[in-house]
């Protein structure tokens, strides 16, 4: 199963996402995809913070994390087959893409595509998270504009492909859109 979750910063969209993977391990070890390039103290602290609140959070599971801040394709294999993953975060994934690689736009969604066809062949249950950053004012700069268009591009590829879309707003998720929901069929007219 792949689920998108997806919210504004500091929604609780990681505790959402974290809670999926843990319902979906039962008494399995959690693995956690991190797409988080650790090249400063500031963003070394937020990982350590991230880590501790999900010692604290999840106490008695075991996280095994995974780091790929780029070949999350490559990364996704290293999850047993039949396991729970997640991967957060997009939108970080989405800046390495655009500025820290070489890739194109295109190679960086096929590194995407890649990893959501792992899973699925392998039963893997893998829980996306990104951050929703499309809900404020348009940008005025064009670097800007291009990374918002990439990420939403990713966000729109991933919610049509993914069995489950949770939008959480103040700890609550909004389910979009579920595969187990049967949608009745339009009366013939």
């Amino acid at each position: 199963m792949i689920v998108f979750v997806s919210g504004g910063a500091r929604s609780g969209k990681s505790e959402m996402a974290e809670q999926q993977v843990v319902s979906a391990a039962g008494s399995s070890p959690c693995y956690y995809l991190a797409t988080a390039d650790v090249y400063d103290d500031e963003m070394a602290e937020r990982v350590a913070r991230h880590r501790q609140t999900r010692k604290e959070q999840w106490q008695g599971v075991h996280w095994q994390t995974i780091e790929a801040p780029l070949r999350i394709d490559q990364a996704v294999t290293q999850v047993p087959a039949g396991h729970a993953v997640l991967l957060d975060c997009l939108t970080l994934w989405a800046s390495q893409v655009l500025y820290a690689s070489e890739l194109s736009e295109q190679e960086g969604l096929t590194l995407l595509v890649n990893t959501l066809a792992d899973a699925r062949a392998r039963d893997v249950h893998l829980v996306i998270v990104s951050n929703d950053i499309n809900e404020t004012l348009p940008p005025i700069d064009a670097e800007t504009w291009r990374y918002l268009a990439f990420l939403q591009r990713v966000h729109r590829w991933l919610a049509a492909e993914a069995d489950s879309v949770l939008d959480v707003v103040a700890g609550c998720a909004l389910p979009w859109k579920n595969k187990q929901w049967k949608r009745k069929k339009e009366p013939a007219r």
